[in-house]
């Protein structure tokens, strides 16, 4: 799905996890996947929401705290100085500035920016709950449509997949916007991710294409990509990948000779068993997309 993007994609970071020392006690979170892989594909926009409020480093440290019902951040400095209101304020204003930006990545666990399960304690200081940092929590609600991922699920192969996946086609379509995006625009971004959508909801494709019907982005734009991103938030289920797969093959029905058709539906079909990865019947696919070209498969991001 990095065809086409010319320009790397801004992603927004959390600053240690680019080995920055911004940490409370100095020191850094550097994460080698973000720095020495993803770098290759996107441009790294570093924030640290605690030094850009004017905290020192090192400083004291920062807990979530249940005050009122509502989770406060709390320097634990003796006065016990509340900055909830500043990492909120700093949240919004970093997603009023930074509208460009294709992906967010956090760092986990933070009671700054913390995606999720970061530890809000009560007036025991016993962990009675769980929820986002609260830098974090104002840029998504500021940024609904924006892809966050924390750097430690990063290293699950499935959740990074869905998060470049994500970034990518939000990217596109944040660019169509940029350009002006026309019907004949919407209906093309619509087709290119026909089969990634497939994979998680057929019911919400049938949908999609009922608003890319209507032929006014203008109209429909915002309800087709709200869908769309909360959708893909969903790893993709094995069953609907098969089903896709399966699919795909039918486009190949009248191409091949019987011993390569058998040769494709044996491979989804090992796949379907979880016998072998799906790069094995996707490489099938491609092979014979090689050798017997196909204008609509030859979109078709789920390819990539």
């Amino acid at each position: 799905m990095i065809r086409g993007n010319r320009e790397k994609i801004r992603i927004g970071v959390s600053s240690c996890l680019l080995g920055e020392k911004v940490r409370y006690d100095g020191n850094h979170k550097l994460n080698r996947l973000i720095t020495e892989v993803l770098s290759e594909h996107f441009e790294f926009i570093p924030f640290c929401p605690e030094v850009a409020i004017g905290l020192g480093v090192p400083r004291p440290v920062i807990r979530l705290q249940m005050m009122s019902r509502r989770p406060r951040a709390v320097l634990q400095n003796g006065d016990n100085r509340d900055i909830t209101g500043e990492l909120a304020q700093l949240g919004h204003q970093v997603a009023g500035k930074y509208t460009e930006l294709g992906g967010y990545i956090l760092k986990s666990n933070s009671p700054s920016c913390g995606m999720e399960r970061v530890k809000i304690h009560d007036d025991n200081g016993i962990s009675a709950a769980t929820g986002s940092g609260i830098y974090a929590g104002a840029l998504m609600s500021a940024l609904p449509l924006l892809p966050v991922e924390e750097e430690g699920r990063l290293g699950d192969p499935d959740l990074r997949e869905n998060f470049l996946e994500r970034v990518f086609i939000y990217s596109h379509w944040q660019s169509m916007e940029r350009a002006g995006m026309t019907a004949a625009d919407l209906i093309r971004f619509h087709s290119q991710y026909k089969f990634i959508v497939m994979t998680r909801d057929q019911n919400l494709m049938r949908e999609l294409g009922r608003l890319v019907a209507k032929g006014n982005p203008e109209k429909t734009g915002t309800r087709y990509i709200t869908l769309l991103m909360s959708t893909l938030k969903k790893p993709a289920g094995h069953g609907n990948q098969v089903n896709v797969l399966q699919h795909i093959a039918g486009f190949f029905k009248k191409r091949l000779d019987r011993e390569e058709r058998g040769e494709l539906l044996q491979a989804i079909e090992s796949y379907r068993k979880k016998q072998v990865s799906i790069i094995v019947p996707l490489t099938l696919i491609k092979h014979h997309l090689g050798r017997n070209p196909d204008p609509f498969l030859e979109n078709q991001a789920y390819l990539d």
